[in-house]
Parts: C-alpha cells; structure tokens; sequence
C-alpha cells in the first residue's frame, strides 16, 4: 500500500460528472429534499443564506498544450459557487479557477459582480481564496462560518441557485469519512460520502455544503446514478483555512513513505511483536522527504505516530470518525513546520525519532506530479523540441494515459524515486519540427538525453549551457535509445534559428 505521496498510481484519475468542462449533476426523476437539517421548509434556508453568503463564480480557464509547449489550449469556461468566509474572501474548488484567465464574481440576487483574483490556491487538496478587485464588493455580505466539526449520520444541506438567484437546498445525510483521492494523483485526504437526491441546476461544478449557516464541506464528485456525494471534508478545509492565514503558504506536509500491513502471524513473530501491538512495515521511503530526514529506513516497523498507536492496517482511532488511515493523522491533523513523534520497532529494538513535517512541493521531484498554472519548459535547437517530462504531460494521452502514454515514461514516473534519488530533472526529445537542420533525421521522439557536447545533462539549463561550447563546430546529442547519438551544424543552427521561429511561429525558442 503507498502513504502520502507514493499513492497507487491507478486510483481515481477521471472526474465524475461534475467534474467536466461543464460539470453538473446529471437530471434526477426525483425531486429535490423540501427540508433542511432542521426540519424547517426549503424557504427557511433561503432567508438564512440572504445576505450573500453564496455567490456565483465564473472562470475563464485556459491550460498549457504540453504537446505544444510554446502554446495554450482553446480556453473553456466554468461554472460554480463560492461561499463568503470572514476575510473577505470566497471559497471555491481549485479546479474550478485553476489555470484561470478571468475570474468574475456575481451576487445572485442583485447580478452585481466583480472581477477577481486567486489569493491562495492548493492544487492537493482542490480549495482556493478568491479575492475580489473592489474592496467593498463584499462588505454588505454574511460570512458563512468554517468553525464547526460534523459526525457520521448528521443531515446537512447541499445549496444551489435557481437561476432568479433564490437559494435551494437539498438535504443530504453524511455516510462515512474515509481517506480517499481527491483531484491529483498520489494525493489523498479525508472524504465525507453522503446520500443526496441532486437535482441539475446551473453554476454547479463547486457547491457548498452547509449545516445551518455553518460551511460544513464542498462538493467533489457526484454519481447521479447512485445519488452518492464526495465532499472535501470539514478538518481540511479547516487545515486549508489556517495555513492559509500565514505567507508564504506552506501546503499540506506529508511523511514521504510507504507502506504495508503486518497481519501475517510468521511475520509478526519474525518481528517480535506482540499480539496486542499493531504497526506497519515500511516499504520504501523517498530521499529527502520528511520521513528520511529522519531517518526512518525500509524495514522499520511504526508503532505509533503523534502519540497515536497504529493496528496492523496502518489505522488509528480518531476520536471523531473512528478508524482512520494515519494518512488523516499526519497530513490534516498535523502542520507543515510541526515535529510529531513517531516510536517504531528496528531490528528488534524500539526508537523514537521525531519527524519535522513539511509540503515537497511538486518541483522538487525529478518528474512534477502536476504542474497545473505553470508553463511548460522547453528549448528548441535546430528543430528539435526537448523538454522537461512531467506528470502533466504524460496526462497528455486522456484518463488511460498509464497505459497510453510512451510506457518507459510511464515507468520512470512511477519508480523515479528509486531510479532518480538525487535532485534532478529528466530532459527528453519530445519531437522533431522538420527543416533544413534535420535533413536525414526521422521523426524521433521520447528519447530521454543524456549528454550534449560531452556534458551531462539534468536539467535544461545544463542543455542551454552545453551548447555554448559545440565541438568541432558541431553539436552532439547522446540519448539513451537508438540512435544514440545523433549531430547538428552548430553553425546552421544558429543561421536558421530567426526562419525556423518564424516558419513555425513560435513565440521563443526556449522557455525555463
């Protein structure tokens, strides 16, 4: 089983219904809930959130070609709500204004809007700050509060407008919390599931979940045909909230490793351990994340993390959603910045260590888990496009892009921490833009580089440095698949560099 950041690589990567360019629950036959948690008719609910409390949120998105890194995709648009929260600011999904170009802010019972912009974005954990550009465009409004814990079987109401701007609910009953993928690869947080009759309505790809007037969680993923929702939860919202208060922001930390049960008797004995102690035994753990600084190694037994003892399922009991994975424990319980204690069983013998947490953000692995409103990387020379492989691109290829994708990329992205433990970047021929430079060439790609002009190559500031000193007025370029080395006229390149831009219209030959 994978912790944190080292998650099986084949969970869910597809998005549900409300999930899509324009996500919204799929029409239902039955109506929506009359009531709310109280018991009060729809209409009370509408005169609570009066005042503002939820407004529309349109975003005018454009992502980044990674095919074509030079360029953008068409932009798409997207339609949702956001809750007002004290601050003066709005909560929304991160999806719903990631890679955004225009954000605008609109009062449903009113039609005022403003324009806005991103305070704080956490692509991990799919939640964003929207703040507006006039400073008095929520002044007038009421603030839901984010102060409040829920439990398995409370009812809670799942707001959305009608298109006059009056406020509907639907009520929905919490079924389960359990840790469960969000957006993103490899990121897993606290889920509520709940039981909900949806109705479609528009500006639903985020809504707020509420109890009362209290922000309880919002929506993820909605499946129409078993009417089940998943809910970003109420502690990492909270979590979210809090860090958010301090700049610069320091995401959500992670330990860094992986792990697996200890049910088997043989090996629990081989262990010396008890019948009444849990742990888990560690698989691996990724060079320079928080577990390995200290000093956790492979074969170590955890026995408890933050004073929190772990059954042999890496469990633990929390007291308000009973058993857990030590997932929640670690990432939304606990702080970047924070040192938790951790006892585990060596060889034998127990230790305690304390593990200072803190968030790897996505660059400093050798291929980016995402690279969501950052541009691609890339340098062109004579030609021949080479870039910087990432997560993002392999996303290139749709939602079986693990199987679609070139599989030695594939490959290098699931085990890079084993095949790439020192800091570094993979740089690879992405593909070949024919010209006078390239004549004799066929159309290569997805050959990963090694060296240039003797030097070895990392990143592609090694690249652009390399070939400031051809050899013999040529370039060579070594790749670890055939051919494997392959020349360029160092000198034509240069000649032909101002007509290859332009043939091709490329903005600019290289970007880092």
């Amino acid at each position: 089983m994978k912790f944190l950041l080292s998650c099986n690589l084949l969970a869910l990567l597809a998005l549900s219904a409300l999930a899509a360019e324009t996500p919204s629950p799929t029409p239902q036959a039955t109506p929506a809930m009359e009531t709310h948690p109280s018991g009060a008719p729809k209409e009370q609910l509408a005169t609570e959130l009066k005042g503002g409390s939820v407004l529309r949120v349109n975003s005018t998105n454009q992502s980044y070609d990674f095919f074509r890194p030079w360029s953008k995709k068409a932009p798409f648009n997207r339609r949702g709500l956001g809750a007002v929260i004290d601050g003066g600011e709005v909560l929304v999904t991160a999806e719903l204004v990631w890679d955004s170009n225009f954000i605008e802010l609109e009062k449903p019972e009113t039609g005022e809007r403003s324009s806005a912009k991103v305070a704080v974005i956490d692509y991990e954990t799919n939640l964003a700050l929207l703040k507006p550009t006039s400073q008095d465009f929520l002044k007038d409004l009421q603030p839901l509060d984010t102060d409040t814990q829920v439990r398995v079987g409370d009812h809670l109401s799942v707001v959305q407008l009608e298109a006059n701007g009056t406020p509907v609910s639907t009520e929905a009953l919490l079924t389960s919390a359990e840790v469960g993928h969000y957006v993103l690869d490899d990121y897993s947080y606290l889920l509520f599931k709940m039981s909900c009759p949806l109705q479609y309505r528009d500006n639903s790809f985020t809504l707020p979940i509420v109890q009362s007037r209290h922000l309880i969680s919002m929506l993820l993923r909605y499946d129409p045909r078993s009417q089940t929702i998943e809910a970003i939860s109420t502690p990492v919202i909270q979590h979210f909230l809090k860090e958010a208060e301090h700049q610069p922001y320091q995401g959500f930390p992670s330990f860094g490793l992986s792990f697996s049960p200890t049910r088997d008797p043989q090996f629990r004995h081989y262990e010396k351990l008890s019948d009444s102690e849990g742990g888990i035994y560690v698989d691996d753990v990724e060079p320079n994340a928080p577990a390995a600084q200290a000093d956790i190694q492979t074969g170590d037994i955890l026995l408890s993390i933050a004073g929190k003892a772990i059954d042999p399922d890496g469990d633990y009991d929390d007291e308000l959603y009973g058993r857990l994975s030590i997932t929640h424990l670690i990432t939304t319980l606990s702080y970047s910045g924070q040192k938790v204690p951790v006892t585990l069983l060596r060889h034998g013998e127990r230790k305690e260590v304390d593990v200072s947490l803190f968030n790897r953000p996505p660059q400093d692995y050798a291929i980016d888990p995402y690279m969501i409103g950052r541009p691609p990387r890339y340098l062109i020379l004579g030609g021949l496009v080479f870039e910087e492989l990432s997560r993002q691109y392999l996303r290139e290829w749709g939602p079986a892009w693990q199987k679609e994708a070139p599989q030695r990329f594939v490959y290098f992205d699931h085990y890079q921490a084993d095949l790439f433990p020192k800091p570094r970047k993979i740089v690879f021929l992405s593909q070949i833009l024919p010209n006078n430079d390239t004549i004799g060439y066929p159309q290569l790609n997805y050959m990963a580089v090694e060296r240039v002009n003797g030097q070895p190559i990392y990143r592609l500031e090694d690249l652009a440095k390399a070939i400031e000193k051809p050899i013999n007025g040529f370039h060579k370029i070594e790749f670890d698949l055939d051919p494997k080395v392959i020349y360029l006229d160092a000198a034509q390149v240069e000649q032909n560099a101002a007509q290859l831009q332009k043939t091709y219209s490329l903005p600019g030959l290289r970007r880092f």
